[in-house]
C-alpha cells in the first residue's frame, strides 16, 4: 500500500485528468457536430481533419496534460503560492499553465498532423500548423484550454480550503442524509495559550498558530488523520475506526507532532521565545455524521464521544500527562504493537454521570 501521503497526492490529482478528459471529449463533439460527418478538412485553415483520430488525440492529450498539471499543482507549484491571495493565486497560476498549454497544443497539433497528414512530409506539417497556429482557431482552442485549466484551479482551490474530501461528500451526497458512524478523536490542545497569547500579542500570536498547525500537517497526513476543526489553539483530528486503530495510527499521530515540533526547536526559537507544547485526549465511539446549515453549509460529527474527548483532554494538566486515553480505545488499539501506558483508573468526567476508566500513554 502506498505511504498515506502518497495516496492523499493520488487523491488530489486524479480529479485533473477527469475534468480534462470531460472538456475534451465536450469540445471534440460540439466540434464533430459543426463540421458534420462528411468533412475531411478544418475551414478556417485546409488542415485535415478526421473525427475518430482527433478523438483519440482528444483523449490521450487530456489525460496527460491533466496528470501533468495535477502533478505539477499538487506535489510542486501549491506550496509556492499557499500564502497569496485566492485571485493571486488563480491569475499568476492561470499565466504559468498557459504558457505549458500552448507548448502542450503546439505538441498535440503537430501529433495529430502526422497522423492525418496524405502526403508531403514533415514540411506539409510544419505549414499546416504554421497556418494554424496564426489562425483565429489555434487561439479558440487556447481559450477553451484555458477554461478548463482555470476550473481545474478553483475546484482544486476551493477543495482545499474546505479540506480533503469535504468537497466530493458535497458533490456526490454522501452525507445528505445522516450517517452513522465508529470514529476515534483526538483533541488536541497547546499548554499555556493564554499566557503565551499574552506575552506576544495577538498578531505574533496567530503567525506561531499559522507555523505550529502547518508542521502538524505531515504527521496528520502521515497516520491518515482528517483534520475536523481549528478552534482557536486547539485542533480536532478523526479517524474512522479502522484507520485510527491500524498501526496504532492515532496515537502515532501524537508521536509524529512531537518529533516534528521538537525538530523545528530553533526555528520556534527565534521567531517566538519558546517551543509550543500540547496535550491530547482521545476517545473512540459512534457519531452522526450529516451536512447541517442553510446559509453557510457543513458537515459535522455529533456524538457524546466528541464531548467526552474534549473532557479527556482538559484532564491532561491534572495528571501531568501528554496524551490521555480511554479505556475503550485502549481495547481497540493493535495488540501486536503494544503501546506504553499508565493506568489512571476510573473517573468521572465533569458533565458526566458515568465514570470512564482513563489510562496516561508514555512516549
Amino acid at each position: 500500500m502506498p505511504h498515506p501521503r502518497y495516496r492523499r497526492y493520488i487523491k488530489q490529482i486524479v480529479p485533473f485528468p477527469i475534468m480534462w478528459l470531460i472538456f475534451g471529449f465536450v469540445f471534440a463533439f460540439v466540434e464533430y457536430g459543426i463540421l458534420g460527418p462528411n468533412t475531411n478538412m478544418y475551414p478556417a485553415t485546409g488542415n485535415p481533419y478526421n473525427f475518430g483520430g482527433g478523438l483519440l488525440v482528444v483523449a490521450v492529450s487530456s489525460l496527460v496534460i491533466g496528470s501533468l498539471q495535477g502533478w505539477i499543482e499538487v506535489v510542486w507549484l501549491r506550496r509556492r503560492f499557499d500564502r497569496r491571495a485566492l485571485w493571486v493565486k488563480i491569475v499568476l497560476k492561470t499565466i504559468f499553465y498557459m504558457g505549458f498549454s500552448i507548448f502542450f497544443l503546439s505538441l498535440v497539433t503537430l501529433i495529430n498532423g502526422l497522423m492525418n497528414q496524405q502526403g508531403g512530409g514533415w514540411e506539409a506539417v510544419m505549414a499546416d500548423f504554421k497556418r494554424f497556429a496564426n489562425s483565429f482557431a489555434f487561439w479558440s482552442v487556447m481559450l477553451y484550454a484555458a477554461m478548463a485549466l482555470n476550473f481545474a484551479l478553483f475546484f482544486s482551490e476551493i477543495n482545499q480550503y474546505v479540506g480533503d474530501g469535504v468537497l466530493y461528500n458535497f458533490l456526490f451526497g454522501k452525507y445528505h442524509r445522516p450517517r452513522t458512524e465508529i470514529r476515534i478523536f483526538m483533541f488536541l490542545d497547546m499548554k499555556a495559550s493564554t499566557t503565551i497569547a499574552e506575552s506576544l500579542g495577538h498578531s505574533k500570536y496567530f503567525e506561531l498558530l499559522k507555523d505550529y498547525y502547518a508542521d502538524m500537517t505531515n504527521p496528520i497526513l502521515e497516520t491518515a488523520g482528517e483534520i475536523y476543526q481549528y478552534v482557536g489553539d486547539e485542533i480536532v483530528v478523526s479517524w474512522p475506526s479502522k484507520v485510527g486503530v491500524k498501526d496504532n495510527n492515532c496515537i502515532r499521530c501524537f508521536e509524529k507532532i512531537s518529533r516534528r515540533i521538537s525538530i523545528k526547536t530553533d526555528k520556534y526559537l527565534e521567531a517566538y521565545g519558546l517551543v509550543p507544547e500540547f496535550k491530547a485526549g482521545y476517545h473512540i465511539g459512534e457519531v452522526t455524521t450529516g451536512e447541517i446549515g442553510i446559509i453557510k453549509k457543513d458537515i459535522i460529527y455529533t456524538g457524546d464521544v466528541l464531548n467526552t474527548a474534549a473532557r479527556i483532554q482538559s484532564e491532561c494538566n491534572a495528571y501531568n500527562a501528554s496524551a490521555l486515553i480511554s479505556g475503550a480505545l485502549l481495547k481497540e488499539l493493535q495488540k501486536e504493537n503494544p503501546i506504553s501506558i499508565t493506568e489512571i483508573g476510573k473517573l468521572t468526567l465533569r458533565g458526566k454521570r458515568a465514570p470512564i476508566r482513563l489510562h496516561s500513554v508514555v512516549f
